[in-house]
């Protein structure tokens, strides 16, 4: 058995939070206090690597990743592991390829994947032109177990270790008229509110196969990855971190049905199976148009619905790997391809919160849910 077949079974810390976190939230105490730390706190002792080119193997472009001139451990292809090694999904464009610059610019090795290999090689190339070489391409569909085993295979034999795994790839879920939209002029509180869910009833089409589409990519897709890549996540001597990029449409408020917001709050009681039942209700409730009398929100159903599910996955991993800091984020409302550049933020802002979960210090808060870089209520 190889490596993919085996991995294939089976605005910064506030020194106060404002709420109370319920039992699903799991926090750990740190000797780094909670106002915001130097970035000696989260960063001291790592340092840029240089000097290491790897040879290109299939599936992957190495461009120019470093090592530090210290002595390290090597991998089994007999080059030095970097300290600190992250996967990036979705790292093309946006957000994704906006957290792969922040990470490289705080010395982590970043293995940026993308669906599309020229895109990707692309965006790799553009962040070596600005001086960040300690980035590697490698190809990525999240839907596609064969994709994702590749990435791990590669993972064991160049690195044998991860840091740092950034869940960013997502879909909309729906298909949109995007000049239709655009004449629409809807201002960015509409959509933060959901008052837009009538506005663009006509413009916006939520099929049955899109939504299929979108929870594949935003659940099990997450899901798909995350598994394949936890054996080498294990292996990481930091301490690895899990950061999962969510949606403000995620928030258990959002949705209408208070006995849905119950079944994904009940932690104790909570895991996957439990999750992926609720998918199936919800699908079954879309084909038979019964959204609505479901409970399900109308606003963008499928996005939303995946990023809620998205964030009770986060919680029963986090509960069940609790050496780990595993945590949801909603970058907040960014102008990204996503949502059709109606976003307001640039993707600087975008990236702080997943780049500040994806560097917390050992002892680091888990099972929770940040809007930006602030923790809040799932």
């Amino acid at each position: 058995m190889n490596y993919s077949e085996s991995v294939l079974l089976g605005s910064e810390f506030r020194s106060a939070i404002a709420f109370q976190p319920s039992t699903a939230t799991v926090l750990r105490r740190s000797t780094i206090p909670w106002s915001h730390p130097p970035p000696s706190a989260f960063f001291g002792g790592w340092k840029r690597n240089r000097g290491l080119r790897l040879e290109k193997i299939p599936g992957a472009t190495l461009l120019g990743i470093t090592s530090s001139s210290r002595q390290q451990a090597m991998g089994s292809n007999g080059q030095p592991i970097p300290d600190r090694l992250a996967v990036v999904t979705g790292a093309n464009k946006g957000i994704g390829l906006e957290t792969a610059r922040q990470l490289a610019s705080h010395g982590v090795t970043v293995i940026l994947t993308a669906r599309d290999e020229k895109k990707g090689t692309d965006a790799v190339e553009s962040l070596h032109h600005v001086g960040f070489s300690s980035v590697v391409f490698h190809q990525l569909d999240v839907r596609d177990p064969a994709s994702v085993a590749s990435l791990a295979d590669f993972i064991q034999n160049q690195f044998g270790k991860l840091d740092i795994l950034v869940n960013n790839a997502g879909a909309s879920g729906v298909l949109v008229d995007v000049e239709g939209l655009e004449a629409l002029n809807i201002d960015p509180e509409s959509w933060l509110s959901g008052k837009a869910t009538n506005i663009v009833q006509g413009v916006i089409r939520q099929g049955y196969e899109d939504a299929i589409t979108c929870l594949d990519t935003n659940y099990y897709g997450v899901k798909r990855v995350t598994e394949a890549l936890l054996p080498l996540l294990m292996r990481s001597a930091s301490g690895a971190r899990i950061v999962n990029v969510s949606s403000l449409r995620s928030e258990l408020k959002r949705m209408p049905s208070e006995s849905i917001r119950n079944e994904l709050n009940d932690i104790d009681n909570l895991n996957e199976e439990m999750i992926e039942k609720l998918l199936d209700r919800f699908l079954e409730d879309l084909k038979n148009g019964r959204l609505e009398a479901g409970g399900w929100p109308m606003m963008l159903p499928s996005y939303s619905v995946s990023k809620t599910v998205l964030n009770a996955y986060t919680r029963v991993l986090a509960k069940r790997y609790a050496d780990m800091c595993i945590n949801c984020v909603h970058p907040g409302y960014v102008k990204t391809d996503i949502n059709w550049n109606t976003g307001v933020l640039p993707t600087e802002d975008g990236a702080k919160g997943p780049v500040m979960l994806a560097l917390l210090p050992s002892g680091g808060p888990s099972g929770c849910y940040f809007d930006q870089t602030t923790m809040a209520e799932f």
